[in-house]
């Protein structure tokens, strides 16, 4: 059964598709223009994140930038459009940019309606805490946990650690306030979430084991018109992890 492009909207939490405003094009198009235009997070450290200079910086917008120099030698040659989780497909569906790099995880479901570059960073499900009593996955078979409510991490948590106690949260601030309450010994979530957490409350630790590999990549619209765009894309992340900027870029921003 072909299910209607409103449909996969609502699975993959994507909204607003009705009446795009078009913007998104294909390599050539871009070219002419004369700037990318490029979904990212501004709240996602160290992904994407407004600095104390109120300037955007992290991994995904030195991406973005990386991308502008490629194409223009020019690394002002992009324009950045911060975009809520739900709306990171939406704005790639109802083509308001070109590209989103804004921590989008391949996944099947996703790849029904979007395309995807090769994997720029391989995130996964992985644990805080700051309880010196657990020092590895083990020592929370009997553990409190928090997750963000409906979030796939809960349905990895639970397979892994059936007798765990999970506690739902509605927001990572949440998570922060029943941590410090001590109603839970941990949080689980995105690698990327947790290393930024990490980075502004240096007592937690993470857990060295990762439940899950979810690859991050960057997502563009579907048709024949973007293969070159795909075949560009593709070309310039293989030679950054050949030459090692991806991973130099990844350890400059702490990411594991």
């Amino acid at each position: 059964m072909r299910l209607p492009l409103s449909i996969f909207g609502i699975l993959l939490g994507v909204q607003g598709l009705a009446s795009p405003v078009v913007f998104s094009a294909d390599l050539e198009t871009i070219q002419e223009r004369g700037y990318l235009i490029v979904a990212v997070k501004d709240n996602w450290r160290p992904l994407g994140f407004t600095d104390d200079a109120g300037e955007l910086v992290g991994l995904e917008i030195d991406i973005a930038t990386r991308l502008a120099v490629e194409l223009f030698e020019d690394e002002t040659a992009v324009q950045f459009v911060p975009v809520s989780n739900l709306d990171r497909l939406s704005a790639v569906l109802n083509e308001e940019v070109d590209l989103a790099i804004a921590g989008v995880a391949i996944t099947p479901m996703r790849q029904r309606v979007v395309n995807f570059s090769s994997p720029y960073y391989l995130d996964g499900t992985a644990f805080l805490t700051r309880d010196t009593n657990i020092q590895d996955l083990q020592d929370l078979r009997q553990g409190t946990i928090a997750l963000i409510e409906g979030s796939e991490a809960v349905t990895h948590v639970n397979y892994r650690l059936p007798s765990a106690t999970l506690v739902g949260i509605d927001s990572y601030q949440e998570g922060y306030e029943v941590m410090e309450a001590g109603q839970v010994e941990a949080i689980a979530a995105d690698l990327t979430v947790l290393t930024g957490w990490l980075q502004e409350y240096p007592s937690y630790r993470l857990l060295p084991s990762i439940l899950t590999v979810e690859p991050l990549a960057i997502a563009f619209p579907k048709g024949t018109q973007y293969v070159e765009l795909q075949r560009f894309l593709n070309e310039a992340i293989e030679q950054w992890h050949t030459d090692g900027w991806l991973e130099e870029r990844a350890t400059y921003w702490g990411l594991p």
